[in-house]
């Protein structure tokens, strides 16, 4: 059993190395994949709303555009640094190779506290830090995306600085905008949808029901809230939710719709004093140990350590947070028989519809909501019946097997293209 990784990059790249070596690939065929394509490191002046300026430091990483060009989210958070942006857009790198659209993976970060922030200073971050980046994004090379604290009006700022740049309206710069400016139905909770359609595919064929499952969720934001919903429509017990103000429990299940009217108009937009018959709170770092059937991280990367791993009380893991799980962790879990259904397969789902939306402002198309997400249903299905036929050929794991097929993916691109020069 390897050490304990809790770097992310290094977790990353042992999942990377795993599968290279049960692929049979030389060195030299995968050498450049443990590398990101560029990293840019910018700092970022802005005029605060008390006339004095503060410079804040952002980040965009594009891992590779071996398939296509560069796609991945922008968060803001003082918890990021290199590292983390550059594990991220690796694994938006195989994440975009295991559902097989034409994307590679990038992703973006400024250290800040938007909680902190007036909406003017953060439109003047945001306008900044587009100009800052401006040489590496665009339709073509790089599209960002909402991400932790970034939503749909973030993108619409990037979107209109970009186009002021260009003189012209760009609207395939970034994805997950208002409807307003190009963006595209559906992509509101696609994140959610799609770890609900891969949880709907596994559960047969593991013996699994979701009517009467007991259900915790870590993270009760854009993605938590959305499949919490989704998943106590179809007959699930959600039991417990936490976010960063705290946890909620209740034996008999979690008004979600309640809930969630709750959080949006809630000033914080968090569960925090949430009142209902049979509600009690818990600290959040308790979310782990409940007794459930279905366990959901859908918050951030490296919260299950090796010695969560050893008491999580859970049927199955399905990872809706990107990099939720340790290496020494998925060794644990995998030796108590926990399924484990990776973050590169079943969080896919945001960055499918983006996709989408990016294929409709490149041809000035608008597609209905039933289109989308009927398109989206039928690339998760796939894309699971893919990674399960890995799974059982070559006897891994589920992690290991969608590693194995993005990482093939995206080695039989690189060696068609060669090595330039």
């Amino acid at each position: 059993m390897p050490k304990e990784i809790y770097d992310s990059y290094e977790n990353m790249l042992f999942n990377l190395d795993s599968a290279a070596k049960k692929l049979g690939l030389d060195y030299d065929d995968y050498l450049s994949l443990r590398y990101p394509e560029r990293e840019l490191v910018v700092s970022i002046p802005v005029v605060m709303d008390n006339n004095h300026v503060e410079v804040f430091t952002g980040y965009r990483v594009q891992y590779s555009s071996s398939r296509g060009p560069c796609k991945g989210g922008l968060r803001y958070s003082n918890d990021v640094d290199i590292n983390i942006v550059k594990t991220l857009a690796a694994l938006m790198t195989w994440k975009s190779a295991v559902v097989n659209i034409p994307f590679g993976g990038a992703k973006g970060a400024i250290r800040c506290d938007p909680s902190h922030l007036s909406r003017e200073e953060l439109k003047r971050i945001t306008r900044r830090y587009t100009a800052m980046i401006l040489p590496l994004i665009g339709p073509e090379k790089d599209i960002p995306a909402p991400d932790i604290n970034t939503n749909d009006e973030v993108m619409g700022w990037i979107m209109d600085t970009y186009s002021m740049f260009k003189g012209y309206s760009v609207p395939g710069v970034v994805t997950g905008k208002p409807l307003e400016i190009g963006g595209t139905l559906g992509r509101q909770g696609a994140t959610g949808r799609g770890v609900v359609y891969i949880i709907n595919d596994i559960a047969p064929l593991i013996g699994f029901s979701l009517v009467g499952a007991k259900v915790a969720i870590q993270g009760f934001g854009k993605v938590g809230s959305i499949l919490a919903q989704l998943l106590a429509h179809q007959g699930s017990k959600i039991i417990a939710v936490c976010d960063i103000s705290g946890g909620i429990y209740r034996e008999s299940g979690l008004d979600i719709d309640d809930l969630i009217k709750y959080v949006n108009n809630n000033p914080s937009k968090t569960i925090k004093g949430y009142k209902s018959p049979g509600v009690t709170e818990f600290p959040k770092e308790e979310i782990f140990y409940f007794p459930v059937d279905l366990f959901i991280p859908a918050a951030k990367e490296n919260q299950i350590t090796a010695s969560i791993a050893k008491k999580l009380n859970t049927k199955i893991i399905a990872e809706a947070a990107n990099g939720p799980t340790l290496v020494e962790a998925d060794e644990i879990l995998e030796s108590r028989k926990i399924i484990v259904i990776p973050d590169i397969l079943v969080s896919a789902g945001g960055l499918v519809v983006s996709y989408f939306e990016w294929v409709q402002n490149i041809q000035s198309l608008m597609w209905d909501e039933s289109e989308v997400n009927e398109l989206l249903m039928r690339i998760m299905k796939r894309a699971f019946n893919e990674v399960w036929a890995v799974h059982q050929q070559r006897e891994v794991n589920l992690r290991m097997a969608a590693y194995m097929l993005a990482i093939d993916r995206v080695v039989k691109a690189k060696k068609i293209r060669g090595v330039f020069p």
